[in-house]
């Protein structure tokens, strides 16, 4: 009997990844509930893919971020709408309001710096995952930590998912 574990017949990982993203879906959800206020320190940093589809975003952010931007959520952002496929928000970039349209499937992760919470998903090609750079100036935000992103040996709440691809 082989040792290999057999490929299945059940999409696990994809299964996963959508519940996973669901839960940005009812965090931001609670967010709406409590009239747009974050409580206490929470903050968050959500990456995403700026070419994935369904997202729309000023061309200026997507000639600025032509693969993947983070956005900060903390004290400036207004009209937050979330759907059931995803959320829109609207930022201030260099003093320039923007209002930006996310589903939830171009999202690759979420932190909560505040409470050393986060998620990272796969995207839709697996090779172009990559940690964010410095987030994009939106005013009042201050950069991610790259470096705390997905580790979770220090005892944060790093959450990530990774079923291999069997070749």
């Amino acid at each position: 009997m082989s040792e290999e574990t057999p490929d299945s017949l059940i999409p696990y990982d994809a299964i996963v990844q959508e519940a996973l993203r669901a839960v940005v879906g009812r965090v931001l959800g609670e967010i709406v509930a409590a009239g747009s206020q974050l409580p206490g320190a929470h903050h968050f940093y959500i990456t995403f893919k700026t070419q994935a589809p369904g997202v729309d975003i000023p061309d200026h952010l997507r000639e600025r971020f032509p693969d993947e931007m983070t956005i900060v959520l903390q004290n400036k952002f207004w009209d937050l709408d979330v759907r059931p496929d995803g959320f829109s928000v609207g930022l201030s970039f260099n003093q320039i309001s923007s209002n930006l349209s996310i589903p939830y499937s171009a999202i690759t992760q979420f932190v909560d710096p505040a409470v050393d919470f986060g998620l990272q998903f796969q995207a839709a090609d697996a090779a172009d995952i990559a940690l964010p750079a410095d987030a994009p100036g939106n005013e009042g935000a201050e950069p991610a930590n790259a470096s705390s992103i997905g580790e979770s040996e220090d005892g944060s709440n790093v959450v990530t998912v990774d079923f291999g691809k069997k070749s």
